[in-house]
């Protein structure tokens, strides 16, 4: 009996793929906060170094920059070496330029270390898009696409009340200091758990590869039993696709490129409401530090909800696709955008507000990264996901300068009113789009 039982174990999967998304979550959540801090430090580094609007916009956007321009070589670089090493050490160097932002004495040191944040983050998103690619089946690749991106929502959660709580002792370089401790620890255990593949991994059965291969007659026979979503698939333009096996594929197919640009315009308006939202509240609502930053902190609230539902929707309810949902969320965020023009002055519906526009915009979010799985091959995804990522930093980049540029000139409602233009003009790129049905 009791080598029946031993025996009976030793058949049971493991379970470490779930054990791999809990770290990603974990390891991006403390990488968006790097990049999210600047966003409520703003206002003291203003005080200390005197700069416009225009000019804040400028520094907020080197990031970006560097983080755009490094998508492709991280994406070429990983296709080629693998995760397991590269990541590592991009999250270590991400580390170092956190600190130095906090150390920075002059504008100049200022801008390169945000600059160099920038360009050491970047192979951190490929990284986790392609491991979630090489370790999950298809049907759990938009929910753990969901968990990622809730993290990249739940970093500027944390960000506003922990930050309100070092600068009330201390200042704003400690923000930095304190942000650029974590991520050197888990760039350890990064190393040591996590391989480029399941197969590779000490951590992973058999019996887990088996199921993560789909080798099994009843998950290959339910695979072919596809739903018909009559209208809807007629709107989204639902096809099997042509197999993007080459890079040379890659960069040739628009609807890797026409969905880096919707990215771009959806990527834009997270960045600004990032960047700008706590000095709105400081400025404009005349909400104190505190009360900052907890509002600061209700629409990422709001985007960890809607990146895990939106994720969930995508695989179970609609089968995989991940065209409605992006498309969802562009219209939504549009009206909310809108919405926010002519918010309350109290705290707690103001919060609300931005509760529902950071779930209504992240619904549709996880899909821009589950996209390109369903077109590409696991050799070229990296670089398919580079592109769509690139597209979405540079819209990312440029909306933080736009805003400051237009609030010298304009003030806040033409801020809102551009990102409401944004968020159409993301609904229409996606019109001109395939979905990508599963493949088999």
């Amino acid at each position: 009996m009791t080598v029946g039982i031993v025996a009976g174990s030793a058949t049971r999967p493991t379970h470490f793929r779930w054990v791999v998304l809990t770290l990603i979550f974990t390891i991006y959540t403390i990488a968006a906060a790097d990049r999210a801090n600047i966003g409520f430090a703003l206002p003291f580094i203003r005080k200390e170094f005197s700069m416009s609007n225009t000019e804040a916009g400028a520094l907020l956007s080197l990031f970006l920059w560097g983080y755009a321009l490094t998508q492709i070589p991280s994406g070429f670089a990983i296709s080629k070496f693998g995760v397991h090493r590269f990541f590592s050490w991009a999250m270590v160097l991400t580390s170092g330029f956190t600190a130095l932002t906090g150390a920075s004495s002059s504008m100049l040191m200022l801008q390169f270390s945000r600059f160099g944040l920038g360009v050491s983050e970047a192979p951190l998103p490929i990284g986790v898009a392609t491991t979630i690619n090489n370790w999950f089946r298809p049907q759990e690749k938009g929910i753990a696409s969901g968990v990622f991106l809730s993290a990249v929502k739940f970093g500027p959660v944390i960000v506003p009340p922990i930050c309100a709580m070092i600068v009330s002792i201390w200042s704003w370089r400690e923000i930095f200091y304190f942000f650029a401790v974590p991520g050197l620890i888990l760039a350890v255990v990064w190393f040591l758990l996590v391989a480029n593949r399941p197969s590779e991994s000490r951590f992973c059965n058999q019996e887990e590869l088996d199921v993560i291969t789909d080798k099994s007659v009843a998950e290959r026979a339910r695979k072919t039993a596809r739903r018909d979503f009559g209208l809807l698939d007629k709107i989204i333009r639902a096809e099997k696709p042509e197999i993007l096996d080459t890079n040379a594929k890659v960069f040739r197919s628009w609807d890797i490129w026409g969905s880096s640009l919707g990215y771009a315009f959806q990527l834009g308006i997270s960045n600004y409401m990032l960047a700008w939202i706590p000095t709105y509240l400081l400025t404009v609502k005349k909400f104190s530090v505190t009360g900052t930053g907890f509002v600061a902190a209700a629409p990422w609230i709001g985007a960890v909800v809607g990146n895990l539902v939106g994720g969930y929707v995508s695989d179970r309810w609609l089968d995989k696709r991940r065209k409605p949902g992006m498309m969802f969320s562009a219209l939504a965020t549009a009206f909310t955008m809108y919405a926010l023009m002519n918010s309350p002055s109290d705290p707690t519906l103001f919060a609300g507000l931005l509760f529902v526009t950071g779930l209504l915009f992240s619904f549709g979010f996880s899909a821009y990264m589950a996209y390109p799985m369903m077109l590409a091959s696991k050799q070229s995804f990296p670089i398919a996901n580079a592109i769509v990522n690139t597209g979405g930093q540079i819209g990312g980049a440029c909306a933080p300068l736009a805003a400051g540029f237009m609030l010298d000139r304009f003030g806040w409602d033409s801020v809102f009113l551009l990102m409401v233009a944004g968020s159409l003009a993301t609904f229409l790129v996606l019109l001109t789009v395939k979905e990508p049905l599963a493949q088999d």
